[in-house]
């Protein structure tokens, strides 16, 4: 299986449109520039095995990048541009990055890196002069567009978005596969989500992260069409569903609540009768959420949990998942298994941690404590979420373990409270932890941005409780409401808990700009404690 680049039934095809600009790549151009870059870095000294870096927003040139390493036996490691100079850094120089594609838009960012960029020999940048770089359009041009003499199938190395501290970066084993062979994930994609010849896929997130560019370089495996929205809206990702006959899409579930936000007229404006299949991961779905999509969109929706570790893959299917609403599927890889806190396995029905027993071993790159919290005695891996499984060996999830709030010794899990207030319609996002507290030793805390400008917080905190305690147990309703004009949240929708739990518990405001990984802080308006619960 080659990347479809070179296959004559889709030479005449974009290989990648950026949906708002209309830009387009086409398959030859793209097999003609990800062949001249490998023969770059090659030429350059970087062998088999070495390490690339690619620090790009959702840039026509990605995909480029990605697939020169693919085909030249690297590993290479997409950079979130968000992140603040020293954590960019850390990252580029744990990776050990002796090459870097960027752009000039990031002079600001790069000119902060300091040391880390003393390693890094080839440096190329898009759109325009950039100090200390050379233009990467003249650089690939002075290079054949002749495949190296032995291409072979080189690796991502995601690392992991640093929620709850320093990015982990997950080590892949590169293996003497002759490019073309595919992956393990690209057979997946093919039996269990329809990838084939003539889809066009909807990337809606970052590229930087392991979903988006994975599942769309195994839609360019089959030959299809890879639409790139610049940045999420919730507008414009339903116009590029209508304009490029989309067919196949992956969302997060902020996506879905943000679109379902929309007006009834605003929703029906768009016509998407092409989708065939969407597909949502990253973090639990509210189940109000997921039901509106299905009676929106129809049974398409498909989930997965997984993480970039490749530990482990449960899905489930629309009908499935309508059987037993909340679930994330059965295990497509390996046995499941959930334990209690000293690591006795827990029966049906019961909350514990989550464990994967399948066989595929990861490892966190210079990290053996990290990698040895991963596993259990047993050998078994976590991502350290909770959850349990029915009778059925159905799983669901609670959230992750370091999330969990002990009020009164009693565990409370904040993303049921959050999925609770999402989609209150005074609520456009919210974020549950747990502060301390004299007499409970935590206490529930929700911060909540609203929609629109609130006159009278209290009243709304307290309405908002209101539509909580309808929903959920009385335990878990928040006991303070505090609003913020945005939540520090990434790109793909995880939420910086760490940086909540900074700002509510007491930091400086020094040690919450630090923790933010640079996403910006808005001020907060504290609602007070106005209920009792």
């Amino acid at each position: 299986m080659t990347t479809g680049i070179s296959a004559g039934a889709v030479a005449g095809r974009p290989a990648i449109i950026m949906a708002s600009s209309g830009q387009s790549l086409s398959f030859e151009a793209l097999e003609d520039h990800s062949r001249r870059l490998a023969q770059l870095w090659r030429s350059r000294g970087i062998p088999r095995g070495g390490h690339v870096a690619i620090l790009l927003d959702n840039h026509i040139g990605y995909l480029e990048a990605a697939w020169a390493a693919q085909r030249s036996g690297l590993r290479y490691t997409p950079i979130n541009w968000h992140l603040g100079p020293d954590e960019a850094a850390y990252i580029l120089g744990d990776c050990g990055a002796t090459a870097l594609v960027t752009s000039a838009r990031f002079a600001e960012l790069l000119g902060s890196l300091g040391p880390a960029l003393r390693g890094v020999d080839v440096r190329l940048a898009h759109d325009g002069h950039l100090e200390g770089f050379e233009d990467y359009e003249a650089a690939i041009a002075e290079h054949p567009a002749e495949p190296l003499a032995h291409e072979i199938e080189g690796s991502y190395m995601f690392y992991s978005s640093g929620t709850t501290g320093r990015p982990k970066g997950i080590l892949p084993t590169l293996r003497d596969d002759p490019f073309g062979t595919g992956t393990a994930f690209d057979t997946l994609v093919r039996a269990v989500y329809g990838f084939e010849p003539g889809i066009v896929y909807l990337c809606p997130a970052p590229l930087y992260h392991a979903a988006p560019l994975g599942w769309s370089m195994a839609a360019q495996r089959v030959g299809g069409t890879v639409v790139i929205l610049e940045r999420f809206d919730a507008l414009e990702a339903l116009r590029a569903i209508e304009r490029y006959r989309v067919t196949h899409a992956q969302f997060v579930p902020t996506h879905f609540v943000r679109m379902l936000k929309l007006s009834q007229a605003e929703r029906d404006r768009f016509d998407h009768s092409t989708l065939r299949t969407v597909v949502h991961a990253a973090a639990p779905c509210p189940v109000e959420a997921k039901q509106r999509m299905l009676d929106w969109w129809g049974p398409i929706v498909y989930e997965y949990y997984a993480g970039s570790e490749g530990g482990g893959f449960c899905a489930v299917g629309p009908e499935e998942w309508l059987a037993r609403p909340g679930t994330v599927g059965k295990s497509l890889l390996g046995t499941v298994h959930i334990t209690d806190e000293e690591g006795h396995e827990l029966p049906a029905g019961e909350v514990g941690q989550i464990w994967f027993e399948s066989g595929a071993n990861f490892e966190y790159h210079n990290d053996p404590e990290k990698t040895r919290e991963a596993y259990n005695d047993r050998g078994w891996n976590t991502l350290g979420d909770v959850g349990y499984l029915d009778a059925d060996g159905y799983l669901f999830l609670t959230d992750r373990l370091s999330n969990m709030i002990i009020s009164g010794g009693v565990n409370i899990y904040p993303q049921e409270i959050e999925n609770a207030l999402a989609l209150h319609p005074e609520v456009a996002d919210v974020g549950v932890i747990g502060v301390p507290d004299p007499e409970m030793g935590e206490s529930v805390l929700a911060v909540v941005q609203p929609v629109r400008p609130v006159t009278d917080e209290l009243a709304l905190a307290a309405e908002l409780q209101a539509f909580c305690r309808e929903r959920i147990a009385g335990f878990k309703v928040p006991r303070t409401v505090r609003f913020t004009d945005a939540l520090p949240r990434l790109p793909t929708g995880k939420l910086l808990k760490r940086v909540l739990r900074a700002r509510y518990g007491g930091s400086s405001a020094e040690s919450v700009r630090s923790a933010s990984d640079g996403v910006p802080l808005a001020s907060t308006r504290d609602a007070g404690p106005v209920a009792s619960t």
